[in-house]
């Protein structure tokens, strides 16, 4: 293989949401994308969500081994109806995200699926980067550069990816690559779906407000959202990233709402977040695209597009695969770990400077 092989990879990504773990093949050599194919998802059954739940915020032990071998499983089932796959980039589910203390726990091991795959396997894209002082999160930024590239943009865009936690990406696709200096601001934003689909479950027995539908239907608790704006991650300036718990406190202040309520009030703190987020960009983008489940809540986005100060779209409406995205940055930065070239850069995650991070096992 030389040094600019453009190959296919399979990326996987399996998200603090907990739907399930979705992967798709992408054609790069790890600076251009120049194809994409087949992509594919499995479900996570709500037993094994429960399980996985049950090793959130921990770092070791027993519940953390249980949930990495219901992700190995999961992801083994779904990369074997992928044997055209030449290398697979594995993220492996997040379990805890602890920046401040330099800890970060994606629970699967990129060797265990080697073995069973009989193929090439990326893993482990986040600890290089802390341990340079970086965030380690969020990962996608160098993807979305490259995808800005292949759509044509000239002028700074945001790419908005609504998961369990919200991200954003800002970006100037004039710049000759993402590590250059000013090419990239990348920082998590604050909860998109993760508590939203937490008090659906616990209220409802259902995973997600499908459609946004009861966000709809309630009334945010004005009070309430201006003491969920409070808290001083929106005023923090980047690089910054969260856990998924980081923000539990949310659920306490809507615990005394009406289920349609306390929804539409979490999902007016997302929006909120957001507009919040881009007054840490270097400039005002000149659109935001919208990735990742919460795409789909109908009411979020009606929001976004009222709240934002510019276009706001769905990455679909751009011939990109809202729901692969993440999935597909994994096959990305695979490709570039393969490759030698950088993962993340001081202003992705704050990492002191460009870094490769993942490892590659092999069969």
């Amino acid at each position: 293989m030389s040094s600019r092989d453009a190959i296919w990879v399979l990326g996987t990504m399996s998200g603090t949401s907990l739907d399930g773990v979705d992967a798709a093949m992408v054609r790069t050599d790890g600076h251009t994308v120049f194809d994409f194919a087949r992509h594919g998802y499995r479900a996570y059954s709500a037993a094994e969500r429960d399980v996985i739940r049950t090793a959130f915020g921990q770092t070791d032990g027993t519940q953390v081994q249980a949930a990495a071998e219901v992700v190995e499983i999961a992801h083994v089932e779904l990369i074997q109806t992928f044997p055209e796959a030449e290398l697979i980039g594995f993220h492996g589910q997040t379990v805890t995200h602890l920046p401040a203390q330099q800890k970060t726990v994606q629970v699967g091991d990129g060797r265990v699926l080697a073995k069973a795959l009989d193929r090439p396997v990326v893993w482990d894209f986040r600890s290089a980067d802390m341990v340079l002082g970086g965030q380690g999160a969020p990962l996608a930024p160098f993807y979305h550069f490259a995808l800005a590239k292949r759509l044509g943009f000239d002028r700074p865009v945001a790419f908005l990816n609504l998961g369990g936690v919200g991200n954003l990406t800002w970006l100037d696709p004039t710049a000759n690559a993402p590590e250059t200096p000013g090419a990239c601001l990348a920082f998590d934003t604050g909860p998109a779906n993760a508590l939203i689909n937490d008090l659906c479950q616990s209220a409802l027995n259902q995973p997600m407000d499908k459609g946004g539908a009861l966000a709809a239907r309630g009334t945010v608790d004005t009070d309430v959202l201006t003491r969920m704006m409070a808290a001083e991650y929106f005023r923090k300036s980047p690089p910054k990233s969260l856990d998924r718990n980081d923000f539990s406190q949310w659920s306490d202040l809507v615990s005394k709402l009406g289920t349609a309520d306390a929804i539409a009030t979490l999902a007016a703190g997302t929006v909120e977040a957001v507009a919040q987020s881009l007054t840490h960009c270097p400039t005002a983008p000149s659109r935001v695209l919208v990735a990742g489940g919460g795409r789909h809540n109908g009411h979020i986005m009606r929001r976004l597009a009222e709240t934002l100060p510019c276009p706001v779209t769905d990455v679909d409406d751009h011939n990109l695969n809202g729901d692969m995205l993440e999935a597909e940055a994994f096959a990305y930065l695979a490709a570039r770990v393969l490759y030698g070239q950088p993962t993340s850069a001081p202003g992705t995650t704050g990492v002191a400077a460009p870094v490769g991070g993942g490892q590659i096992s092999r069969p």
